[in-house]
């Protein structure tokens, strides 16, 4: 049976499963062993037994590196991570691998290349890692026997230093959206139409959007489902207007009731993340229950599936979308929607995963 070494950038979650757990533990005939980082230099789970939390995937904390160490402190530097590649060599050896294929998921993941053994890399790139080194990265991506990346744009920017990169897009859980479930009415008396977003509400999400059409059309409802973090500077406005539902973090077995009682759905900016090309899997979960979908792009970016996707660059335009979704007539494009929900599925994502590694000799 084949072995992978995962170097997470995330804690394996059973509640939120993020892109490498998502991809991974679909992997046939493979055993897996889950590296993710300590929640704090305090965290002291890398003490802990490893978890199985799947049959052929266990889980383990690595050791915190206690504070940030410049690349300049090499002493404390190369001890820090010293400590955590012996760690990873540990836990690998008692578990009997050997020359396992190594899954990188961030570009700090190069100060661990030369301190392990594997026998071929990937790097899994899902994000534009802004603020570290930026030879972390394209050293990472040279060195990859394959780079996977989440969006042209990424692709792009590493293709200087890889001829082995993949565009491999985020996915959906979707049999989660089965259209023929029966589902529960979560806003029981609410006769307006709403209009609905679904993630975390972070303080760089700019929920302008939401605020001026509440505003502007007091006949709609807008929901925003998700875990509310502090201080983002639209939210205290909102929860002031009585068309504005927020009703907190949901399981995510419940999200898809949400969704489809929304009339239309919307994809917002994050001002922390200019011109991110990436498609969310919020997206694709959207598109999954075939109703109209409404998203903001920054000025001059490429439209996003724009047969089946409403784009709105402005204000005023994202208001007259909302509009003109609302009288979309039904099943108008809400067929093509769901195909492109289906194509993105994380198990056809594997497939594809599994496809090029084969090819490449690697699985």
């Amino acid at each position: 049976m084949k072995q992978i070494l995962c170097l997470s950038s995330e804690p394996w979650s059973n509640q939120l499963p993020g892109r490498t757990q998502q991809l991974l533990s679909r992997l046939r005939d493979v055993q897996i062993l889950y590296f993710s980082p300590a929640q704090s230099r305090r965290d002291r789970a890398f003490r802990q037994k490893g978890r199985r939390v799947r049959p052929n995937v266990t889980a383990y904390t690595l050791p915190p590196i206690p504070f940030p160490i410049p690349e300049q402190r090499r002493l404390l530097f190369r001890m820090a991570w010293n400590r955590v590649a012996r760690f990873i060599r540990d836990t690998a050896r008692n578990r009997h691998f050997t020359e396992p294929l190594l899954w990188t998921t961030h570009p700090r993941h190069i100060h661990l290349l030369d301190r392990l053994e594997y026998g071929a890399l990937v790097y899994d790139c899902d994000r534009d890692w802004e603020g570290l080194t930026p030879n972390w990265e394209g050293s990472l991506a040279q060195a990859a026997d394959v780079v996977f990346t989440a969006s042209s744009l990424l692709a792009d920017r590493l293709s200087p230093c890889s001829g082995n990169i993949a565009l491999l897009p985020n996915g959906i859980n979707l049999p989660l959206f089965d259209s023929g479930a029966s589902r529960a009415d979560p806003l029981p008396g609410v006769t307006a139409p709403i209009i609905g977003w679904s993630g975390t509400i972070r303080r760089a999400l700019d929920l302008s959007p939401v605020l001026y059409a509440a505003q502007a059309r007091p006949d709609w409802g807008f929901l925003l489902l998700g875990a509310v973090e502090k201080d983002n500077p639209f939210l205290s406005r909102l929860n002031k207007l009585s068309n504005v539902f927020l009703p907190g973090p949901r399981p995510v077995t419940e999200v898809p009731d949400w969704l489809y009682r929304c009339d239309v759905l919307i994809d917002l900016l994050r001002e922390d993340q200019p011109y991110n090309d990436v498609a969310s899997p919020r997206l694709y979960e959207y598109l999954a229950t075939g109703k109209p979908v409404v998203t903001m792009l920054w000025p001059g970016q490429v439209e996003r599936f724009p047969d089946v996707v409403y784009n709105a660059r402005d204000l005023e335009e994202f208001v007259t979308l909302c509009g003109h979704a609302l009288e979309e007539a039904p099943g108008f494009v809400s067929r093509r929607r769901m195909d492109q929900a289906v194509q993105a599925a994380w198990s056809v994502r594997t497939q594809e995963v599994e496809r090029i590694l084969t090819t490449a000799g690697l699985l």
